[in-house]
């Protein structure tokens, strides 16, 4: 391809509006450019490496028995609803009617449309295993779009799906999936971590979520270097330090405390206590089985509540914190006037059924402080398990760096920021027994399908080879994901023998299979260095005053490092170069 009649729009400046570096180069580069919130076009480069990424995704899937299939991105609601996702899954699903009024919804993930396929065609336990997959754009009415293609509203995908006929035969596919997207990754020279994560709306017994470690990242992941133990923040626990606690009074004591109305505000005031000896009291409205609930959550002082544990412990789709009228309606008093203490009692007296669930760093507590439900006054002397009616405990906390591991005896937690790459689920029978997808057993009985989901994002991939591999002048592809496998340089376009020896060069590289771009644009030499740079070639091929000694100059992006090479000699060179980076 000759760079003059390429569309390569590159950018010298930042755009003002891009935060993560990512963005910055995707779009300096001329690799995207956005439509619209969350909306972004390939241009000519980016669809180059999109489809790079691709290929790698359908070499591997097909490596364990993956069969890919192209399914519609626009659903009927009757397959959502058949499943419950219909009414589980809130504002992030895009819905409309059709002419007909007919509910459709563009598709954020196709477990339900696999499964009908599956629960039509699959009838005998002789048709399993199955391993689908596709490649296919996704739709998720982002909240909060932002960070380039990181987090998008339509997005592609590659999700796959196993069916076995029992949990040994998922174990086996899940293994096979797993070592399948090490490969993946690892091809795509991306440095992750396999890490414990919550399975969220997917449901099923377990997951794995596979994360790239970046600044740039929305998760917080939390690792033992001691052991390896490594889990997303919302899975992720650790040991506490046990705290002996005085045996306090026979029954808690209220006590006035004006003014206080944070957990910090109550470790200064006269007969107050240390945040630890504190118990922060949230409401939250959780729903559960469709229903919004208000429900109490309980944590130490000192500690945070993970929203996403929180979710999951109560089986809850959404939560969202209390209004403050709501809390005054609720429990008689301001947030920073509440506790668990006659808590249910209070919600009855205004025909409310209030849950309360309180974090295992509680569990044995004693003589502890709490909000009394009355502005302005507390109560000391709580023992939680006497004192407060507590209807589930669970493990809702954040853990922070330095704590204990909880694998291991001697490690500590270290917490970073990654982004999320693949993940992948054990459904169960999850989809299957809501769908009625059933296949008869050897011995004739009908069970339902046990089946597996495993997603890879392609813009996440990208993103994240671009977060961890650039400098200063723009992004360094790994040889898997580059645009191009070298540049050939013409820095004087007027002259002649310049020209010829290039063109030449050109035809020589492509025949020997290599992806070649000729920049023979009328620029300074220097812009073309620059633009070179930036879109992250692996090797630059740069002919200039040395031609007429039959010399050109190889320079390698990654090392910056040049050499002097013979023009007859630079074709084999790039060759050796490029197949021991592939």
């Amino acid at each position: 391809m000759r760079w003059s009649q390429y569309f390569i729009p590159t950018l010298r400046e930042n755009p003002a509006d891009a935060e993560v570096i990512s963005h910055k180069l995707l779009l300096r580069a001329g690799i995207v450019r956005q439509l619209s919130a969350g909306i972004y076009s390939y241009l000519p480069l980016g669809q180059r490496i999109a489809l790079k990424v691709m290929q790698i995704l359908r070499e591997e899937m097909n490596r364990i028995g993956g069969q890919e299939f192209y399914l519609p991105a626009l659903h009927p609601a009757e397959v959502w609803q058949e499943s419950g996702r219909w009414s589980a899954i809130g504002d992030d699903m895009f819905r409309l009617k059709d002419r007909k009024g007919a509910d459709m919804c563009l598709g954020m993930t196709h477990e339900e449309i696999f499964t009908t396929i599956a629960r039509h065609e699959i009838r005998s336990y002789k048709q399993l295993p199955q391993v689908w997959y596709q490649i296919q754009i996704k739709f998720r009415d982002e909240p909060r779009p932002k960070s380039g293609l990181m987090r998008l509203r339509t997005f592609i995908m590659k999700d796959a799906y196993t069916f076995d006929v029992d949990r040994a035969g998922l174990d086996k596919a899940f293994i096979d999936q797993r070592e399948a997207y090490k490969k993946i990754f690892t091809r795509c020279g991306i440095e992750f971590s396999i890490v414990e994560a919550s399975s969220g709306s997917m449901g099923g017994s377990e997951s794995s979520e596979f994360v790239a470690k970046t600044d740039a990242g929305e998760d917080l992941i939390a690792s033992c270097a001691n052991c390896g133990y490594a889990a997303n923040l919302e899975k992720a626990t650790s040991r506490l330090a046990a705290i002996e606690d005085e045996a306090g009074p026979d029954t808690p004591e209220e006590f006035p405390t004006p003014g206080v109305r944070t957990i910090d505000d109550l470790t200064t005031f006269p007969g107050g206590a240390a945040a630890d000896r504190q118990i922060k009291s949230l409401v939250y409205f959780a729903t559960i089985d469709g229903e919004s609930r208000p429900v109490l959550a309980l944590i130490r002082g000192d500690h945070q509540l993970h929203e996403v544990k929180f979710a999951d412990a109560l089986g809850s789709t959404a939560v969202r914190p209390a209004h403050p009228e709501e809390i005054q309606g609720l429990l008689g008093a301001s947030a920073g006037s509440l506790g668990g203490v006659r808590a249910k009692q209070i919600a009855r007296t205004t025909s409310q059924k209030l849950f309360i669930i309180a974090d295992l760093g509680l569990k044995g507590r004693r003589n502890m402080t709490t909000g009394a439900n009355k502005d302005d006054h507390h109560i000391r002397g709580v023992d939680i398990e006497r004192d407060i009616e507590v209807d589930q405990w669970a493990d809702l906390r954040s853990v922070t760096s330095g704590e204990a591991c909880p694998r291991c005896d001697s490690g500590t937690l270290e917490v970073y920021k990654a982004m999320e790459i693949g993940h992948i689920f054990k459904l169960g029978t999850k989809y299957s027994e809501s769908m009625g997808a059933t296949v008869l057993t050897e011995e004739g009985k009908p069970v339902p399908i046990v089946m597996g989901s495993y997603g890879i994002g392609v813009e996440r991939i990208i993103t994240a080879a671009i977060e961890q591999n650039y400098d200063d002048d723009g992004i360094i592809w790994p040889k898997s994901l580059a645009p191009f496998d070298v540049v050939v340089t013409i820095t004087n376009i007027k002259d002649e023998n310049l020209r010829t020896a290039g063109d030449k060069l050109y035809e020589d590289l492509r025949r020997v299979g290599l992806e070649v771009l000729l920049d023979d644009r009328d620029e300074r030499a220097g812009v073309k260095f620059k633009d070179a740079d930036l879109i992250g070639i692996p090797y630059r091929i740069t002919l200039g005053k040395k031609i007429t000694d039959g010399v050109v100059e190889l320079f390698d992006r990654r090392t910056k490092q040049s050499e002097d090479v013979k023009l007859v000699d630079v074709v084999s060179r790039v060759q050796q170069l490029a197949v021991s980076r592939a």
